[in-house]
Formats: structure tokens, sequence, C-alpha cells
């Protein structure tokens, strides 16, 4: 496979983890190096395992899971989403009693939440019969590039939505949720 062809792929599929890590840089009002690297692990890791998935997984189970990953997807996008919107009109001092969102079960959701297609690619891979190892490869460390690159931009965002900065990277994990959903419902 043509490395500009690849490097595309890995880059679209890393947008899902560039938005949500930006949402969640601004709405903390910033990342520390813990909680950065944690991201970037977990999306790099997510979106490197999920084609090798995909790909041994083969052409058979995406006729199967194809109607409904999108509303997967959706749904847990819109659960995190509309947890950080609900955190946003809370007082400061009931924010800091909430569980850290790079950690536990958060961390998880939206790895998994914005590495679903990286499943799809690893299906399409190895239809083509490409290699996946370097494929999963280029794509990990892509997303981990990408959610480090953003952690460093929604700071900035942060402090210029203010006080309403959660609120806002609630709504953005919302809106790449139905973006998934619309984009595969005009598929079907």
């Amino acid at each position: 496979m043509n490395i500009l062809i690849l490097a595309g792929i890995a880059l679209a599929l890393a947008v899902d983890a560039f938005a949500v890590t930006v949402g969640l840089a601004c709405s903390l009002s910033g990342l520390s190096r813990s909680q950065v690297f944690r991201l970037a692990f977990h999306f790099g890791l997510f979106q490197f395992m999920m084609p090798v998935i995909g790909w041994f997984i083969g052409e058979n189970l995406p006729k199967l899971i194809s109607h409904y990953d999108h509303w997967v997807a959706f749904g847990l996008l819109l659960l995190v989403g509309l947890r950080m919107v609900r955190q946003s009109f809370r007082g400061e001092e009931e924010k800091f009693r909430d569980s850290d969102p790079t950690r536990g079960w958060s961390l998880l959701v939206l790895a998994l939440a914005t590495s679903q297609d990286s499943l799809a690619a690893g299906f399409g891979l190895a239809v083509l019969g490409i290699n996946i190892w370097i494929s999963a490869l280029v794509i990990g460390l892509t997303a981990f590039s990408l959610t480090w690159a953003a952690s460093r931009i929604g700071p900035l965002m942060g402090r210029v939505f203010g006080r309403r900065a959660e609120l806002v990277g609630g709504l953005v994990l919302i809106l790449i949720g139905l973006k998934i959903l619309f984009d595969h419902m005009g598929k079907g």
C-alpha cells in the first residue's frame, strides 16, 4: 500500500480521538502530563488493536455488525458528552468530586468509541491483503501523536470559551457521535 494512502487513512481514523482530546482539554482547562499520556496511549493502543481485530475477523462480521456499530459509538459518546454537559452546570466544588475522565471506564469508553472506524478499516485491509502490522502501527502512532497535539490545543480553546468550556467539550463529543450515526445511516 502506498505510504501516502496509509497516512491519509491513519489521519482520517485519528480525527475522532483528536476532537475528543481537544474537548476534554478544553473542558478541564488543560491536561496534566499523566492525563495526556493516558489518553494518547489508550487512543493509540485502541487505534492499533481495532484494525488488527478487524483484519483477523475478516469479511463476514462486517455484514453482521454494520447495522448497529454506529449506534454503539453514538450511544457511548452521547453518554460521556451528556455527563460533561451536566457537569458544566455544577459548582466548582461539585466538579472536583467527580472522577477523572482520563481514567477507568470513562477512558475505556472514549477509546472504544473513537476507534470503531478502525475496526472497519481492518476489515477493508484484510480484503485488500494489506500487511496489517505495519498498517496498524501507523494508525496507532498517528492517533497517539494527534491526541498529544490536541492536548495542547484544548487549553487555548478553554480560554476562549471560559466557564462554559466543559459544556462545549460535551457538545463536541455529542456532535462526533451524531456524525458517526448520520455517516453510517447515509450508507445503509
